[in-house]
């Protein structure tokens, strides 16, 4: 019997030769190559274009060093994600590594909740990001306006049905890296020209402790190196996965690492430093005051396809995460509905809808509000998944894996994710409030979902 997966065209067959029907496994059509650029595609995505004069902003024309920084820390979680990859290559992700070394499915529960509230946070700061300069430079709207009519209108392209297909995804992918090139390109040719500010590449903000403005910038750059998380929902398509999975997550994580410092680096040698310092469009003056005379509007067309590309997989993603929780049984059963007609999972889009615009409203339309409490939810899930690492290392369901991190790494690592997490939240305690609100909801949806099981379970 061949059944279509909702809101993605994906087709699997089940054969009905008793109680539990058998389905066929998934196709390892992935070779390491193509695993590779699909994780350097998950990582280029908008948070660069979105946070760049924000970490300027937090540690001076030196804030290269905090992309250095906080892409070594997520470098060291991918290390943890790649052993246990091996250990347990299945389409699962950090829920499964989490609830083997756990054992306890309400954590689970909350660790899930954890990754969605990390996403719709994810969505609110990239919808105030597309309302913001890039934006302005075609229409002066209001940017909270703005945002909203841009969440709205991706729910509705979800609602209808969207597939992103391998074409796509990559025309997408090329559009967002041009972007970061012409900024590479107008970097080599102001040193070519004698024009480059060196002396802002190694200035740190005169206030306060250095090192404490490049873990203040770390924790925000963070947001821009996540994304690496969703290849581990992929092991069960690789090819080989076991022994190709380590290198091409790793390569595509510390390719897009380098590219980032290098941008960084080069928009410091480019622009004056009090026009990208907190701002949200810092790429666009990179090539306003270089010297190629590219169209602002160009520029800035391309970061507004690079926010819609991201910002839309990441919607998509939200609500097919609570259609799949539905389907597991863990929240209540009206975010499994699929509408008819359309194939897609309409109740989870307009939760989603609501829980991205409503903190939109309630974060006060700040960027680095809502990036600020993806990485908290991103950095708590991190952490766990480095403790599962270490706690598996005796399990003797898999006791053999390919790839073994290295141990002081794993524990420097976890000491790096505690770090930024701590000072995130030191540095703006009201990320509390956000945070507790969404869990709050999670909370809910889990409490609904238990009383409806138990009053079936009494009526029966």
């Amino acid at each position: 019997m061949a059944s279509t997966e909702p809101g993605t065209g994906a087709t699997t067959t089940e054969t009905d030769g008793s109680r539990g029907s058998s389905k066929v496994k998934l196709a390892r059509n992935m070779s390491g190559a193509l695993l590779f650029f699909y994780v350097l595609g998950d990582v280029l995505g908008s948070g660069i274009y979105a946070l760049i004069g924000l970490v300027a902003g937090e540690v001076g024309g030196a804030f290269w060093t905090a992309f250095a920084l906080g892409i070594a820390v997520a470098l060291v979680t991918g290390l943890a994600y790649a052993e246990l990859v091996t250990r347990y290559p299945v389409a699962a992700g950090a829920a499964l590594y989490i609830a083997k070394a756990f054992k306890n499915q309400f954590f689970t529960f909350v660790v899930t909740f954890c990754m969605l509230a990390a996403i719709v946070s994810a969505s609110g700061a990239l919808a105030l990001t597309f309302g913001g300069e890039y934006f302005k430079e075609f229409f002066i709207w209001p940017t909270l306006a703005v945002a909203v009519g841009f969440v709205a209108v991706l729910s509705l392209v979800n609602y209808r049905g969207i597939s992103e297909t391998a074409v796509s995804n990559a025309v997408m992918t090329v559009v967002e890296v041009s972007g970061l090139l012409i900024v590479l390109a107008t970097g080599v040719a102001v040193v070519v020209m004698g024009d480059a500010k060196y002396e802002q590449v190694v200035d740190f903000k005169g206030e306060g402790s250095i090192a404490l403005a490049i873990l203040g910038g770390a924790a925000l750059s963070f947001f821009a190196m996540t994304g690496f998380e969703n290849a581990a929902n992929v092991p069960e398509e690789t090819k080989n996965a076991t022994k190709v999975f380590p290198k091409a997550l790793l390569g595509g994580m510390a390719t897009a690492g380098v590219l980032y410092v290098l941008v960084a680096i080069s928009t410091a040698l480019v622009a004056d430093y009090d026009s990208i310092a907190g701002s949200e469009g810092a790429l666009l003056e990179v090539v306003k005051q270089g010297p190629f005379g590219i169209p602002p509007w160009l520029f800035a067309a391309i970061a507004l396809i690079a926010v819609t590309n991201t910002c839309l997989v990441t919607m998509v993603t939200q609500s097919r995460i609570l259609y799949g929780m539905a389907n597991e049984d863990v929240v209540p059963q009206v975010f499994a509905k699929v509408h008819p007609k359309r194939r897609t999972p309409w109740v989870g889009i307009l939760f989603t809808f609501i829980m991205v615009v409503g903190l939109l409203l309630a974060a006060g339309a700040e960027v680095e509000t809502l990036a600020s409490a993806s990485v908290v939810f991103l950095l708590f899930i991190y952490g766990l998944v480095i403790i599962s690492a270490l706690k598996l290392r005796g399990d003797e369901e898999h006791p053999d894996a390919s790839f073994h991190a290295p141990t002081p790494l794993l524990y420097l690592g976890l000491l790096g994710n505690a770090g930024l997490l701590f000072y995130t939240i030191q540095d703006d305690p009201s990320l509390l409030l956000y945070c507790g609100g969404l869990l709050g909801v999670g909370l809910v949806l889990y409490a609904v979902h238990r009383l409806a099981g138990q009053r079936t379970s009494t009526a029966g």
